[in-house]
C-alpha cells in the first residue's frame, strides 16, 4: 500500500498529464458525435421508408456509408486513418492523431443510436404536428428531438463511457493519454503500480460519466 501511495507521488505529473490527454480526447470526440453524428442520424430517419420524407435511395447509400465505417475495429481505423490525421492536425500520434480516429468512429456509431431514439418517439405526435401545418424544421426540433431527448442523452451517456475506453485502446499505438501511459509504465517497465492507477483514474471517470449522464437523462424526462 504504502509502494502505491509513494508512486502516487513519483508519477504523479504524469499521471496528471495522462488524464488530461483522455479528457481532450474524449471531449473532441463527443463533440464530433453532436455535430456530426447527430444530423447523419436524423437524416437517416427522415429518408428511411418509415421516414417523414422517405428517399431510399439516400436512406441506402447513407445507411451502408455508416455499416462501413462501423465495420473497421477501432485499431485498424486507427491505422488506416495515420496519412488523414497527420495531414489533419500535422501529427501521426498523440492524443491529437487518436482524436481525429476516435471522432471518426464515434459519428457512425452514434448516428445509428440517435436513429433509433428518434424512431421511438411515436408516430401519433408526429402525425399530430403535422395536422397542425407544422413545417419540417419545427417537426424535428420542436416533436422529434425533445421527446426523444432522454434517450439521445442515455445513448450519448453509453457512447461517452464506451469510447473512455477505446482512448485506453489508442494507447496501444502511442496516442497519449492512460493508456499510452499504462502501457509504457505498467507493461514495458514493469511498473504495477503505475497500472494501478491508470485503472483506478479510468473507473473514476467511468463512474463520474455514466451519474453525469443519468442525472442528464433524470432531468430530460417529462415522464418523472
Amino acid at each position: 500500500m504504502n509502494d502505491l501511495i509513494d508512486s502516487l507521488f513519483q508519477f504523479g505529473p504524469d499521471l496528471i498529464k495522462a488524464t488530461l490527454d483522455t479528457f481532450m480526447m474524449v471531449g473532441a470526440t463527443m463533440m464530433s458525435a453532436i455535430v456530426l453524428g447527430t444530423p447523419l442520424g436524423i437524416m437517416l430517419f427522415l429518408t428511411a421508408p418509415f421516414g417523414l420524407y422517405p428517399k431510399p435511395a439516400v436512406h441506402q447509400l447513407t445507411s451502408y456509408f455508416v455499416n462501413v465505417l462501423r465495420s473497421f475495429p477501432f485499431i485498424m481505423l486507427l491505422v488506416l486513418l495515420i496519412p488523414f490525421s497527420r495531414f489533419l492536425v500535422g501529427t501521426s500520434i498523440g492524443p491529437k492523431a487518436a482524436a481525429v480516429a476516435l471522432s471518426i468512429a464515434v459519428i457512425p456509431f452514434f448516428a445509428r443510436l440517435v436513429e433509433q431514439n428518434l424512431r421511438d418517439v411515436p408516430r401519433g405526435m408526429v402525425d399530430m404536428a403535422q395536422s397542425c401545418g407544422a413545417s419540417p424544421w419545427q417537426i424535428i426540433w420542436k416533436v422529434l428531438l425533445p421527446e426523444a431527448m432522454p434517450g439521445l442523452l442515455a445513448s450519448l451517456t453509453v457512447t461517452a463511457t464506451g469510447f473512455i475506453a477505446y482512448s485506453a485502446v489508442a494507447g496501444a499505438v502511442g496516442a497519449g493519454g492512460l493508456g499510452d501511459l499504462a502501457i509504457r509504465y505498467g507493461y514495458y517497465r514493469f511498473e504495477t503500480n503505475v497500472m494501478i492507477w491508470c485503472v483506478i483514474i479510468m473507473f473514476v471517470l467511468v463512474q463520474a460519466t455514466q451519474w453525469c449522464g443519468d442525472w442528464l437523462v433524470r432531468f430530460s424526462d417529462k415522464r418523472v
